[in-house]
């Protein structure tokens, strides 16, 4: 089983300025469901940020949750969190793929999301991923979303709005008279 492996964690950024951060869960499976959401509470918290935590009825309205919340709020980044057990019908791939490719495409457009929606087999393999004493995958998507976040504040502040961009500090008047600008 995968909990023998051991694997390399990076250390917890830090920021100067604390992030701020939208925990979207799916509580099908509750128990399970709030191991995540506790794992990545204890997570963020470890970083200094705050989050909120909204519930959405399944895995695949997880991804619309947060481009409603990347729209209209003022989150620094996402964790999703969810669980989706294979059933006996095709709707475990749909579930999966789908809600699993809309977070890719929100991250490659520049969101900061930690996908910690468990795709698994059977129960046992979710609660000992879901486990904040165990694999801890909620912390884990938590960790991702933050060195996200990081990132992104090491390389410059991400772009909102249509286009303009507001006059950075470098730019000088260049003779007050006439009103032009040089860059």
């Amino acid at each position: 089983m995968a909990t023998a492996e051991q694997h390399y964690i990076l250390p917890r950024p830090e920021f100067d300025k604390a992030p701020k951060l939208l925990i979207v869960v799916a509580p099908y499976y509750k128990d399970i469901a709030d191991q995540l959401v506790a794992g990545a509470q204890a997570e963020i918290e470890a970083c200094g940020a705050s989050w909120d935590l909204i519930e959405v009825p399944g895995a695949l309205e997880v991804p619309t949750a947060i481009s409603i919340a990347e729209r209209m709020s003022n989150f620094d980044g996402y964790v999703a969190l969810g669980c989706v057990i294979r059933g006996e019908t095709t709707h475990y791939e749909t579930v999966c793929n789908d809600s699993s490719r809309a977070i890719q495409l929100m991250g490659l457009q520049g969101l900061c999301i930690g996908n910690g929606i468990l795709t698994v087999e059977n129960r046992a393999q979710a609660e000992v991923r879901a486990n904040v004493d165990d694999q801890n995958k909620g912390g884990g998507a938590a960790a991702a979303a933050l060195h996200l976040i990081a990132l992104t504040r090491k390389w410059g502040a991400p772009r909102k709005g249509v286009g303009f961009r507001p006059a950075s500090d470098e730019i000088q008047l260049a003779g007050d008279a006439k009103g032009t600008t040089t860059a």
